[in-house]
């Protein structure tokens, strides 16, 4: 396929002992007919779990999760400068997070960088150079509060990812074992967080907040909760910093009973603000939603997402595909989105990537 018209995507993956998976890959789509390349290598480093741009898209930040080849928990935060024109990565450099960092985000002006630790229960802050390097750590917050009832997947705080607010006022961090999403102030000058008050926006008992996302005009904040498989959506007040529910919504068919625990993986908003999508790990599929008018959502369909596992996706800049890793069966999915219905049709192209469970597109060249 032409370089010069192909969307450029970076895969995240595990890259466990013994295992094919060696660090952050690339594919490419042809925007014609969704057709993606075999996968190429960018970058050799350890459980690049997850992916996330600087604003000026120059930099690309890997976080790292899980044991390394020795089978020690290790984890912290990478740095790539990217090349648009070749569209390579290179090193640049480092830091420890004190363990596995599950999630990251950098804040809306490129001078922070947020991430959280599953395991370890803690939010850290980073402040960020010109150049994109990671500068010591600035923050670290222990999570703290009552446990939700699950006692096999909440005996602990779970910090499971960051999101930052339009505004860049705050960042709100879902924690999967306390059912509450955590409201942090941010100061860029200083790359530091602060508990804001109010202090978080809870979600219904045994849910499990792992990911979220704001609507495209800020008005609503979308919390997908991984143990029972839901959306809680919320009315957001900028002003405040505060979230107050609206609906709580299945991302699953009525009646669906699923025995892994494990099941919402990811939560991602159409570039035209209309649908929601997310994925459903155990019942394989994509869930398609259909923005109201007051917030709310309502299912327009479930998809199968073809393969095992869908750990993550995303949809691309100008919203006609949507890239699916399928972590179980080792493969990345390609569907093409209809811009007014929000309906996913396969297009019967896919591409295997050992362990893929990040999908990050580049900008457009």
């Amino acid at each position: 396929m032409p370089l010069a018209t192909s969307l450029l995507i970076f895969l995240g993956t595990y890259t466990p002992a013994g295992g094919d998976s060696r660090g952050i890959y690339a594919v490419r789509l042809d925007p014609a007919t969704g057709l993606l390349s075999e996968a190429v290598l960018l970058a050799e480093t350890p459980n690049p779990t997850f992916l996330a741009w600087r604003p000026d898209h120059r930099v690309l930040y890997a976080g790292g999760e899980g044991p390394d080849a020795d089978g020690k928990i290790t984890g912290g935060a990478v740095a790539f400068t990217y090349d648009a024109l070749s569209g390579k990565l290179a090193p640049l450099n480092a830091r420890g997070t004190g363990g596995g960092a599950t999630h990251l985000a950098t804040d809306g002006t490129g001078r922070m960088l947020i991430t959280v630790n599953y395991n370890g229960g803690f939010t850290a802050a980073f402040p960020l150079a010109a150049d994109g390097r990671i500068g010591p750590r600035a923050a670290l917050i222990a999570h703290a509060g009552p446990l939700g009832p699950s006692k096999v997947r909440q005996e602990k705080p779970h910090p499971h990812s960051v999101t930052i607010s339009p505004d860049n006022r705050f960042a709100f961090v879902a924690d999967l074992g306390l059912d509450r999403v955590l409201a942090y102030r941010l100061d860029p000058a200083t790359g530091t967080l602060t508990p804001h008050d109010p202090a978080f926006i809870a979600t219904p008992p045994g849910t499990g907040p792992r990911h979220t996302k704001f609507s495209r005009d800020g008005r609503f904040y979308y919390i997908l909760n991984e143990i029972d498989g839901s959306i809680s959506v919320c009315a957001y007040d900028a002003a405040r910093g505060a979230g107050t529910p609206l609906q709580h919504i299945s991302t699953l068919p009525a009646g669906f009973k699923v025995t892994d625990p494990d099941r919402a993986a990811e939560i991602r908003v159409h570039p035209n603000g209309k649908f929601v999508y997310t994925s459903n790990r155990g019942h394989e599929s994509i869930a398609v939603f259909a923005v109201q008018t007051d917030g709310t959502l309502q299912l327009v369909e479930l998809v199968p997402c073809g393969g095992k596992h869908p750990r993550n996706f995303e949809l691309s800049p100008d919203g006609r595909w949507l890239v699916c890793a399928n972590q179980n069966s080792n493969n990345v999915v390609a569907f093409k989105v209809d811009p007014a219905t929000g309906r996913l049709t396969p297009t019967g192209h896919a591409v295997t990537v050992p362990q893929a469970v990040c999908v990050l597109f580049a900008p457009a060249n």
